[in-house]
């Protein structure tokens, strides 16, 4: 577990920001994240994941601790399900790719998404229809001041539309380390009535779709809408898309009546953050080597040496344009440092 100091982030973050951590370690097993933590009580920390959803605005002032831990199995399983569990440094994409290839469902939606299976939590991260919440079991987690393992069930997780404990009543005390989904063995719960999926089955020539078939058909349309971190720098979706009270919608809607929606109870209303920032202008705009992506309006870029500040402001100037324009606040998705 070696100390490194003055470390370049920028292979470690998906925007591909340069930035320094003051000091940098990975650590590979529970026993190693518990042994740094313990030898480095005194010292500020930053955990890091993937690197897939923040940016990075400045240099981290602190000991960064990569959290790489690998590993999945089986734990339990019976006629119908089957309980897996993942260490917190499996890529997720390769994860779900894992559970496809072995028919188990669940996660197919969600195929492609960046980022490491043990900040999925963190996020309840979510696509076409699903959220990790639906499959979510527990996860193992090691308090930050004590080293101490806590199990988070489901319902302790407070999971809401892109939040949980871990943004909120327990942000910064906590490292997940292993998480459990439970997923279906047979009678798969086939999801392909939102977004584009059913259209691009039909464009596959599909008819009866398996859970390849779906992971293939989001696969294909993630690609086409959103560009590889590894050629261009990005964080996926950077900002959420907007709940508003059904009264509210409805003075927007006489000022934009084509403006899309989605109800989500019966007093509101998610409105696509993307319709709105395309609305506005802003797609496939460029400010210097800062934008936003030319098929997907949520996805802001890096087109090679822009700074976390110059992305922040773009993202900023979006946000005030909306706002003025529609009255809608939207949010960042993405953790901003």
């Amino acid at each position: 577990m070696e100390i490194i100091e003055n470390f370049s982030l920028k292979k470690y973050n998906t925007f591909g920001i340069e930035a320094k951590a003051k000091e940098f370690t990975a650590v590979h097993s529970v026993d190693e994240l518990k042994t740094v933590l313990a030898k480095n009580q005194s010292k500020k920390k930053f955990i890091l994941g993937g690197g897939s959803n923040m940016l990075l605005t400045q240099d981290i002032d602190a000991l960064v601790i990569h959290i790489d831990l690998k590993g999945k199995k089986i734990i339990r399983e019976d006629n119908d399900f089957v309980w897996v569990e993942s260490q917190a440094g499996e890529n997720w994409h390769e994860f779900v790719l894992y559970t496809i290839n072995q028919n188990f469902g669940g996660l197919e939606n969600m195929s492609l998404i960046p980022g490491n299976v043990g900040t999925t939590p963190v996020q309840n991260i979510g696509a076409y229809g699903t959220e990790i919440k639906d499959t979510f079991v527990s996860c193992d987690a090691v308090k930050i001041d004590n080293q101490e393992t806590r199990t988070f069930t489901k319902e302790e997780c407070n999971f809401g539309y892109r939040e949980s404990i871990f943004k909120n009543d327990v942000k910064d005390q906590y490292i997940i380390t292993s998480v459990v989904f439970k997923l279906t063995k047979r009678n798969h719960k086939i999801n392909t009535s939102y977004g584009d999926i059913t259209a691009e089955l039909a464009k596959q020539g599909v008819t009866t779709p398996t859970l390849k078939d779906v992971s293939n058909a989001v696969i294909a349309i993630r690609q086409s809408k959103l560009p590889d971190p590894k050629e261009l720098g990005n964080s996926g979706s950077f900002f959420k898309n907007p709940i508003i009270s059904k009264s509210d919608f409805e003075k927007v809607q006489q000022k934009f009546p084509d403006i899309r929606f989605f109800e989500v109870s019966d007093s509101e209303v998610k409105v696509p953050a993307g319709w709105l920032i395309e609305q506005a202008g802003f797609k496939g705009k460029r400010f210097g080597d800062a934008g936003i992506h030319k098929n997907q309006a949520l996805v802001l870029v890096n087109y090679g040496n822009a700074t976390g500040r110059e992305i922040l402001n773009v993202s900023k100037d979006i946000q005030e344009t909306i706002f003025t324009t529609f009255g809608i606040h939207i949010e960042a998705e993405v953790n901003v440092i």
